[in-house]
């Protein structure tokens, strides 16, 4: 679904002229813009996403996600419409992806069952409610891994190192790093696509 469609037309009261000008601001390389943008609207997103999902860890990486999504389309972001309305649209269309994907996977039935070279019965279960960058991060090796992170960027590196190797949580990053918690899960979701984009074009060799 377009995520035009539907849509209120942008009021015109101060939160959605501020909202503007700080997508402006993203627009032209101002990083504290997207960080502006993720603070404000955080939690409203977390909580959608964990009245849907209803689970914290589901909502916490759904918000993320949203955000990252949002921030990749954002040249194409109309502002005849309300910046929330259309974050809200994105972030509610990925959390029913993923609802839809979760229950796919977990739905599976005894006759289908398949035999491996052995002839032995095998399940093949994938986790389908995964995305493409956490299925990047749970399907590498070790040693592949370090290889990518190696190629980030210091404050990028430090972040994943942290969250994905050291399993903090965003508070310990925040605290680590001495950094505003909003700025930890923005930099987050930009180091993971960036992981990403890196093994996409280097087609998984290592």
């Amino acid at each position: 679904m377009d995520e035009g469609q539907g849509m209120e037309e942008k009021p015109v009261g101060s939160s959605a002229k501020r909202d503007q000008a700080w997508v402006e601001r993203a627009l032209n390389g101002d990083q504290a813009a997207y960080t502006e943008l993720l603070e404000t609207y955080h939690d409203n997103i977390y909580y959608m996403m964990l009245k849907m999902v209803r689970n914290t860890d589901d909502a916490e990486d759904l918000t993320i996600e949203a955000f990252g999504k949002a921030f990749k389309r954002l040249p194409s972001f109309n502002p005849e419409y309300a910046f929330s309305t259309w974050l809200f649209r994105i972030a509610s269309n990925n959390a029913i992806d993923f609802i839809r994907k979760k229950k796919k996977a977990s739905t599976f039935s005894i006759d289908q069952n398949a035999e491996d070279d052995d002839g032995r019965t095998a399940f093949d279960v994938r986790s389908d409610g995964l995305n493409p960058e956490q299925e990047f991060m749970k399907g590498q090796r070790i040693e592949e891994i370090h290889k990518i992170i190696d190629t980030l960027k210091p404050k990028y590196k430090l972040l994943v190192e942290l969250r994905y190797l050291k399993e903090y949580s965003y508070d310990e990053i925040a605290a680590e790093m001495d950094l505003p918690l909003g700025t930890v899960k923005a930099q987050l979701f930009r180091a993971r696509e960036l992981m990403y984009e890196i093994v996409k074009h280097r087609g998984n060799q290592f």
